[in-house]
C-alpha cells in the first residue's frame, strides 16, 4: 500500500514538473510514508525521517499511519515541516504545493522507478483504502478509516500507466482488497474489478496480494480461467485456533477456511496459497498454540509471514488479559518459522524438472557465466539462473534444475515459445 502511494505522489510531482532524486542529501524535499501495523514498523519510520534530517536539509513531510496517529511525535522530530494525515493523504501533493489539484488534468505519464532504490518490474496499484473489519489487533483500520473503493476507470489508468512504463506485472493492493466495489453505487465484488481489468488490458500479469478469506466466494476461484492472473493468493489466517480466532475478532474459522482453501486447489492447478500467522496472542495457551501448529501442516501451506504479537495503542487486545511472555512469543514465531520453511520446501521441490515462465526482476553479479538473474514465476516461486543477457524485466521459460534454500535454480530455455492453451512446445 505505501508503495503504491508513494508511486502516485511521484508521478503527481513529476507531471508538475518536479524532479525526483535519489538521495535525501540531493533533495529540496523528502516525503516518507510511515507505517505503524506493529510497534517495530513504527520504529522503523522514526528512524528514516531522523536519517533524511542527518543526511541533508531538505524539508520533510511525513504522512501515513504512524503521522496519523501520532502527529505531535511526527511534527516534533528533526526537520519534519509538514505532517499530513490519512484523511487528507489523496491531496497531499496539493497541500504542499498550495494547489487545487482538482483544477489540472494531468496527463498520465509512464510509470518510472524511484530513483535511488533498485528499480522494480512490478508495481502496485492501489485499488481501495480503509477497513471496515474490527480485528482486535489492527491499528491499520484506526489509521485509515472506513473501507474506501476508487473507481474502476481510475484503476485501469494507473495499470495503462504502469504498462507504458514497461511493467510486466501489477499487483492490486489495498488494506482491505477484498472488500472493493462494496461502497460503491451500485456494489460491485473485486472479482468484477479484475475481470475487467483483464477484459480491458494485455498487461502480461496480473497478481492479487492479501485478501481476506471472508470475502471470497465459491466462484471467485474461476477468475483463474485467464492465465495472466497469477497463481498465488495470499490469504491472512493469524491463527490455527477457534478460540483465538474469535478473541482477534476474525470472521473466519478453520473448517471455514479449509473449505476455501480446498476449492482453491481444486480448480486451480499448482495454486500457491501463503498466510500471515500471529505469534503469542494474549491468551494463547500451549494447546492453542499446537492447534495452529497442526492447521498450518494441514494447510500445506507453501509459505507464510509470522509476527510476533505487538499490543498496539488503542486496539481491544491491547487490554486483552493473560499477556504472552515476550521470551515465549519469540520462542513461538521462532517454531512457526521453522514450520512455514519446510513447508515452502516442499511447496517449491515438487516443481523441480517443470518448464515454468519465469519474470526477472534483479542481478546481483556477473562473472564468466555471465549475469545471475533472480525472478518469480506467476505461483510465486523464487528462481536464480546464469544468463549472457541481463534479462531484466523479461518473461523468460525455465527449466527448474535444483532446490538450493535460497530458492529454486534454472535453466534457461531458449527456444521454448508459448501456445494458445499456455502450454509450451518447442
Amino acid at each position: 500500500m505505501n508503495e503504491a502511494e508513494v508511486e502516485s505522489y511521484a508521478a503527481q510531482f513529476r507531471a508538475l514538473g518536479h524532479q525526483l532524486v535519489g538521495s535525501a542529501e540531493e533533495a529540496d524535499l523528502v516525503l516518507i510514508n510511515t507505517c505503524a501495523v506493529t510497534g517495530e514498523a513504527a520504529s522503523d519510520s522514526r528512524g528514516k525521517i531522523r536519517q533524511a534530517a542527518r543526511r541533508g536539509k531538505a524539508s520533510i513531510i511525513a504522512t501515513g499511519c504512524w503521522a496519523t496517529l501520532d502527529p505531535t511525535g511526527a511534527a516534533n522530530l528533526p526537520n519534519v515541516k509538514w505532517v499530513v494525515d490519512n484523511a487528507n493523504k489523496d491531496n497531499l501533493v496539493g497541500v504542499i504545493l498550495n494547489m487545487e489539484m482538482s483544477e489540472f488534468d494531468l496527463e498520465p505519464l509512464a510509470r518510472q522507478p524511484l530513483p535511488g532504490i533498485q528499480g522494480r518490474t512490478r508495481s502496485f496499484i492501489k485499488v481501495q483504502d480503509g477497513c471496515d473489519n474490527f480485528c482486535t489487533f489492527c491499528v491499520t483500520r484506526l489509521a485509515r478509516g472506513k473501507g474506501r473503493s476508487r473507481v474502476k476507470e481510475d484503476v485501469l489508468r494507473d495499470v495503462i500507466s504502469a504498462q507504458l512504463g514497461g511493467v510486466e506485472e501489477v499487483v492490486l493492493t489495498g488494506v482491505h482488497l477484498g472488500s472493493w466495489g462494496i461502497d460503491l453505487q451500485p456494489g460491485q465484488h473485486v472479482s468484477q474489478l479484475v475481470r475487467f481489468l483483464l477484459a480491458e488490458t494485455d498487461i502480461p500479469r496480473i497478481r492479487l496480494s492479501s485478501v481476506e478469506p471472508w470475502d471470497l466466494e465459491m466462484d471467485f476461484w474461476s477468475l483463474w480461467e485467464n492465465p495472466r492472473l497469477c497463481r498465488h493468493v495470499h490469504l491472512p489466517l493469524q491463527s490455527g485456533s477457534p478460540t483465538v480466532l474469535q478473541r482477534m475478532g476474525r470472521k473466519v474459522t478453520p473448517e471455514s477456511f479449509s473449505l476455501l482453501v480446498a476449492k482453491a486447489r481444486e480448480t486451480v492447478d499448482q495454486m500457491a496459497i501463503t498466510t500471515d500467522v500471529i505469534a503469542g496472542f494474549p491468551g494463547e495457551t500451549t494447546d492453542e498454540f499446537q492447534e495452529t501448529m497442526d492447521f498450518i501442516r494441514e494447510m500445506n501451506f507453501a509459505g507464510g509471514h509470522v509476527f510476533t504479537f505487538s499490543p498496539r495503542p488503542g486496539t481491544a487486545a491491547e487490554k486483552l488479559p493473560r499477556t504472552v511472555p515476550m521470551k515465549i512469543r519469540k520462542e513461538r514465531n521462532a517454531i512457526l518459522r521453522y514450520l512455514f520453511g519446510e513447508l515452502s520446501q516442499g511447496y517449491q521441490k515438487q516443481f523441480l524438472g517443470q518448464i515454468m515462465q519465469v519474470l526477472w526482476e534483479s542481478t546481483d553479479s556477473y562473472g564468466p557465466e555471465g549475469w545471475r538473474m533472480h525472478g518469480l514465476t506467476d505461483n510465486y516461486l523464487r528462481v536464480v539462473i546464469n544468463s549472457q543477457e541481463r534479462l531484466t524485466n523479461q518473461i523468460t521459460a525455465v527449466r527448474l534444475a535444483e532446490w538450493t534454500p535460497r530458492g529454486l535454480v534454472g535453466e534457461l530455455v531458449p527456444q521454448l515459445i508459448r501456445t494458445s492453451d499456455s502450454k509450451f512446445q518447442l
